[in-house]
């Protein structure tokens, strides 16, 4: 008897823990290399799957200044779905290297913030 309690035990458990969403984005950076502060906003877009068995929800997506804005899906994601976070960034007043963080909060359990990073070189309008 106190056999099978365990393995109900053991199986609910198991249940539980894989009833939550799991958010997994395909790369968390990425590299613009070369922009040319003339050419404006550039925007990248990082793919992510809900591997869990709940809905995923996006609560937010902040950066660390107003050069560079996300955006997200304001509706929940279904298990095994795929959406996206889209991040722009507008270079003017950004000569040199950059890198900017993104913090993305969701209802994921074990990553309830992702880091997103985007990094390059702004070539400005003209030559400093």
């Amino acid at each position: 008897m106190k056999r099978l309690l365990s393995i109900v035990i053991l199986a609910a458990t198991t249940i539980i823990a894989w009833a939550d969403p799991t958010i997994s984005f395909v790369e968390k950076s990425h590299d613009f290399g070369n922009i040319n502060e003339a050419d404006g906003p550039v925007t990248y877009t990082f793919r992510f799957t809900n591997d869990g068995d709940k809905p995923l929800v996006i609560i937010s997506a902040k950066s660390e200044c107003g050069c560079t804005k996300p955006k997200y899906p304001m509706q929940p994601i279904a298990p095994g779905s795929d959406s996206a976070v889209s991040v722009t960034f507008d270079p003017v007043g950004y000569a040199g290297e950059f890198m900017k963080d993104i913090k993305v909060r969701t209802n994921d359990k074990k990553h309830r913030t992702v880091r997103l990073r985007i990094t390059g070189v702004v070539i400005p309008e003209r030559p400093l």
